[in-house]
């Protein structure tokens, strides 16, 4: 029964990751991201299909060994974000869910951009080596 849950947790985290692909505003990488860290509890060949992905492997690796985010995903992700709050303004949704969306992506944009970058952790490391 735990297998099927987190197998069932992939599959759902994977299909929105898929639709991230082909619709814009709808993240990817964090659905794999997630997707990857399901399949790690319970679905270890699709663990590693999604960490030797040709396109998004490189990515989930360097989130699941340091935690980093390439600077580009930061600005897109926060750009996505910007975009969403602004029509989110325009909406006849209630002022309190107007303000409380906004305000988690704000605090989402800033714990995002707190993250360190692969290249900037590599010269760190480097750095640290020399010395």
């Amino acid at each position: 029964m735990k297998t099927l849950f987190w197998r069932s947790l992939v599959v759902i985290f994977v299909i929105l990751g898929f639709i991230g692909a082909l619709l814009p505003g709808m993240p990817t990488t964090v659905f794999l991201i997630l997707a990857a860290w399901a399949a790690s509890k319970g679905w270890p060949q699709m663990d590693e299909w999604l960490l030797n992905h040709p396109k998004y492997g490189s990515t989930l690796k360097a989130w699941r060994e340091n935690g980093t985010v390439p600077r580009k995903a930061k600005w897109i992700a926060c750009l996505m974000m910007l975009c969403s709050g602004i029509i989110m303004l325009f909406t006849k949704a209630p002022y309190l869910v107007k303000i409380f969306t906004n305000l988690t992506m704000f605090i989402v944009a800033i714990w995002l951009c707190t993250r360190p970058e692969p290249k900037l952790l590599l010269e760190t490391e480097k750095d640290l080596d020399r010395k």
